[in-house]
């Protein structure tokens, strides 16, 4: 709902929501590679990993209208139509913009989480459990927010632009 009422469109809401379940399967992966069984602490890692994922899908698509409004600007400036190069253009750029600021995201957190993966002292059983699904969780988000997540933007935006609803 906060999503819904932060884009105004249930696309753009769907397309952050998709990102979840995504970030879901790399935590997944992670929790079958170590052996560890569904827990008390395993779901707060897999909530943490949720917020976290949405956060990083919702920089995402604020940095891909951004540059799209930009070029419907620098379009309107020029007397056109925004056409479905000027979309890709725009989209590239903006993912391009997020990069950085999701690899620090990422190397962050992953510095965080990795020596509490890995300690042996005393309750890191229950740590490492929080901190696995966060780990994997945060390699496969990366994967989507910066390759999946403009892709399927740009195939939205495409889509209304041939509609007539964008521009």
């Amino acid at each position: 709902m906060l999503l819904y009422l932060n884009f105004k469109r249930l696309t753009e809401t769907l397309i952050v929501m998709l990102s979840v379940p995504f970030a879901l399967v790399g935590g997944v992966w992670l929790m079958w590679a170590l052996g560890y069984n569904l827990s008390v602490a395993v779901a707060v890692g897999f909530i943490a990993l949720a917020g976290v994922a949405a956060e990083t899908g919702v920089i995402m698509l604020i940095y891909l209208d951004h540059a799209w409004q930009e070029a419907k600007a620098k379009c309107q400036e020029e007397k056109r139509v925004p056409t479905v190069a000027d979309l890709y253009a725009a989209v590239m750029e903006g993912a391009v913009e997020r990069v950085r600021p999701k690899m620090i995201t990422v190397v962050a957190i992953m510095a965080g989480l990795l020596p509490i993966l890995w300690d042996t002292g005393a309750s890191s059983e229950v740590m490492s459990r929080i901190a696995a699904p966060m780990v994997g969780g945060m390699i496969s988000s990366t994967v989507l927010t910066l390759a999946v997540i403009p892709a399927i933007y740009a195939l939205v935006k495409q889509w209304r632009l041939g509609r007539g609803l964008e521009g």
